[in-house]
């Protein structure tokens, strides 16, 4: 037995290619069978590694406790009309505040996505047909709990012509005719494959926001997003912006899944020159052992410096934080206020002891 250090190179250190044969023996799931963990990542590129004891987590990663009764309510009112949130199926930790604040991202298109990226918690595998009424239950379910400001994200439809344009159009319109005075953010897939038709259904039919994830760094993309690439997610920020120049576009990533401070602000720079409006910088947090470990814990005050230097390049705003998400307070963020402090304990880790190491982890391997 021997040790292996989790470092800043994941991709070295915690991961390594899947042998072709083992490929070839995964099974594969019937039409709504979900895969999640070991069985979802077990086909990607480059194979994770389990982690056998997770880091323990720093006094700035704290989650804020509201009301359960408010959280059932809205979990019913989802669970009746048949909706999902990516809240809920990513696993999402900043679920009770959300939720106890009577908002939630909503996610369409149904809980299956046909990409297998090891960071996420929504589960892999063959989704099942689009629910026509889909469109006008989420519509009526933004109605009915009074929404000003109203987030829609889906998973990855790669079985799609249209990778799922049309059904976010049909969502616009329905939320449109019955909340004209709530305000429609879409968090979209990257839509490989199918830009053009995409972009002509979604300009056409436009939100008041047009948002993308990049997720993390090009040097990242082949160990955390399988199935995507960077360029290809800029262009799309890009191209719609350049069709719609009086709506903003706005973009999240994740930190601590291996990247280096100088590669972030080297994202930045393309974000900025792709003609992004809006960004959200935040914390990978595993959603299981079976993910992608946590590289590291982003101290508060490298988030400041993401901030500080977004600010310089000149973006309308910029969130980072340990616990921001891309649709974390997306309507706070869209009318430019400051991004929440995170919660500092009384003895709080100071950014020498992380760059010494204080959090890196070890794990065993055969």
């Amino acid at each position: 037995m021997t040790d292996v250090v989790q470092t800043h190179n994941p991709t070295a250190e915690t991961t390594r290619p899947t042998p072709p044969a083992a490929r070839a023996a995964v099974r594969r799931p019937e039409v709504g069978e979900k895969l999640r963990g070991h069985d979802k990542v077990s086909r990607i590129p480059i194979k994770i590694i389990p982690t056998e004891v997770a880091p323990k987590k720093p006094d700035w990663i704290r989650v804020k406790l509201s009301s359960s009764a408010e959280v059932e309510r809205i979990k019913s009112t989802l669970r009746r009309n048949n909706l999902y949130t990516v809240c809920e199926e990513a696993a999402c930790p900043n679920l009770p505040e959300c939720f106890g604040d009577g908002t939630a991202t909503f996610m369409i298109m149904g809980d299956i996505c046909t990409r297998r990226c090891p960071f996420c918690d929504v589960a892999h595998g063959r989704p099942r047909p689009l629910d026509t009424d889909e469109p006008r239950h989420t519509a009526e379910t933004i109605s009915d709990m009074g929404l000003k400001y109203a987030v829609i994200t889906s998973v990855d439809r790669d079985d799609l012509v249209d990778g799922g344009a049309g059904h976010f159009a049909e969502v616009i319109e329905r939320t449109r005719a019955l909340s004209p005075n709530c305000l429609i953010e879409i968090l979209v897939p990257d839509f490989r494959g199918r830009m053009q038709i995409a972009l002509d259904t979604l300009v056409e039919t436009a939100p008041d926001v047009f948002n993308h994830n990049i997720e993390t760094v090009p040097r990242l993309y082949k160990a955390f997003r399988p199935g995507s690439d960077y360029q290809h997610s800029l262009d799309l920020l890009k191209q719609y912006k350049a069709r719609r120049p009086d709506l903003p576009t706005k973009c999240g990533f994740m930190v601590g899944l291996g990247e280096t401070e100088e590669e972030v602000y080297a994202l930045l720079d393309d974000l900025k020159a792709h003609d992004v409006d809006l960004v959200t910088i935040g914390q990978y947090l595993a959603p299981s052992k079976s993910h992608a470990p946590v590289d590291r814990f982003v101290h508060p005050d490298e988030f400041d410096r993401y901030m500080a230097y977004g600010k310089k390049l000149g973006f309308f705003n910029v969130w980072a934080g340990p616990m921001v998400r891309s649709s974390y307070f997306a309507d706070r963020q869209y009318y430019g206020e400051p991004c929440p402090r995170p919660i500092r304990g009384k003895n709080p880790v100071s950014e020498a002891d992380m760059k010494a190491g204080a959090l890196v982890s070890k794990q065993t391997a055969c």
